[in-house]
């Protein structure tokens, strides 16, 4: 290698940066940090306990049960609901690798279906044709900026009697007729990764559902299988205490469990981060409106986030910023040269993953899917996107386009 060779440019407009929110919040979460160091309790403390309230207040869910990272909940999600060996569960075949390998880790089969070409959620339309006697539950994926059409899909699936879980993972803040997602099935997660629209420090997520035995079999996997620990006495300022550490080896293993207790720190970062993130959602639809109105009628752009509400009044989060264009590869290296970053989501729909080669399907088998892989990639967006950034990454979309800037 040329030692004179010049590294790549550091992306002036990155994709994602918690950077400028967190340096904002630094005196908020420098004091819960002391808290936690403070506290003597590093996992599934007092932090964790106060976030868990925090989100059932949010959400308006019965049961928030803080785990270790996203696909973590939906591992537990699914093994609560009693799915395993020999069932079959329904998801999109354009997702996140998690949402398949999560039933797959359950020792379930996932089974794909096609998505709405305009929403990128599951089609309930496709639903029908793929149940069979072995189908225990659908698992439609909220993407994006909107909620799955769960009016349609839980229509379909009271008719098979079947449970609905949700990956809610992208889901904070989005509700439907004013349920929360996550909460319109029987239960679903969230993921706090730090790119989403609540984000932490490193992995973090939570199981959500309004059903006592469901929530219950989450808290005792969650741990080893354990029951949970009461708290060892009331925490001052009406905060929750911390279990009681006396009683952490007594427990028995009711079932055969895993260690996904959330970090107290992530806690303290999402405890931090929650007290901006209505204005955060606010912001983010800002920054959308005006990509759409910079970006509109662009030639090779064919396409732009369109909220459908099919006579629900929906609750839209702007997680991500997703356009389409039949040039897709060759944009994105034009965005780099021009230091702008991207995401593509997702390269590889989940159907042709050389893990579920085994399953047997091929391209063409759901074309939707197969065209939002080849087509789409996400801009920048993040509340802390200037709109000078954000003309920025329009300009060289346009440049790329047209030739021109204006």
């Amino acid at each position: 290698m040329d030692s004179k060779a010049m590294p790549a440019p550091a992306s002036t407009v990155p994709f994602f940066t918690q950077a400028e929110s967190f340096e904002r919040l630094w005196p908020r979460l420098s004091a819960y940090l002391d808290e936690v160091c403070e506290s003597g309790t590093y996992s599934n403390g007092p932090k964790t306990a106060e976030l868990e309230a925090a989100l059932r207040a949010y959400t308006g869910a019965r049961h928030a049960i803080a785990v270790g990272n996203g696909t973590d909940a939906l591992v537990l999600l699914l093994r609560a609901a009693g799915i395993g060996p020999g069932d079959e569960v329904i998801v999109p075949a354009f997702s996140f690798f998690a949402s398949a390998s999560s039933v797959a880790l359950v020792g379930a089969v996932p089974v794909f279906a096609d998505v709405d070409p305009l929403t990128y959620n599951i089609d309930p339309a496709a639903l029908e044709a793929l149940i069979t006697p072995r189908t225990k539950a659908v698992m439609p994926v909220h993407l994006f900026c909107q909620p799955a059409d769960m009016t349609a899909v839980l229509a379909v699936a009271e008719r098979h009697g079947l449970l609905v879980l949700e990956d809610s993972a992208e889901g904070i803040g989005m509700r439907l007729n004013g349920r929360h997602t996550g909460l319109i099935g029987a239960g679903g997660v969230l993921s706090f990764f730090p790119t989403k629209t609540l984000g932490a420090l490193g992995d973090a997520g939570m199981v959500l559902t309004d059903d006592d035995a469901l929530a219950g079999a989450v808290q005792r996997l969650r741990d080893h299988g354990r029951p949970a620990l009461a708290p060892s006495s009331p925490a001052p300022g009406g905060k929750p205490a911390a279990p009681a550490a006396r009683a952490e080896y007594a427990r028995q293993g009711e079932l055969a469990g895993t260690n996904s207790k959330m970090d107290e720190l992530q806690a303290a970062a999402l405890l931090t981060k929650l007290t901006t993130l209505d204005d955060d959602i606010r912001r983010r639809a800002v920054l959308a409106d005006a990509y759409t109105r910079r970006l509109r009628g662009i030639p090779g752009v064919r396409g732009l986030p369109a909220v459908v509400e099919r006579g629900e009044p929906v609750d839209p989060v702007f997680y991500v910023y997703l356009i389409e264009t039949d040039r897709r590869d060759a944009l994105v290296s034009h965005l780099a040269a021009a230091g702008i970053g991207t995401e593509t989501y997702y390269p590889l729909p989940l159907h042709l993953q050389p893990c579920f080669a085994h399953l047997g399907h091929q391209e063409g088998d759901f074309p939707h899917a197969e065209a939002a892989s080849h087509r789409t990639v996400a801009l920048p967006l993040y509340p802390e996107l200037t709109l000078a950034q954000l003309g920025r990454v329009c300009d060289a979309v346009r440049s790329f386009f047209t030739g021109s800037t204006s």
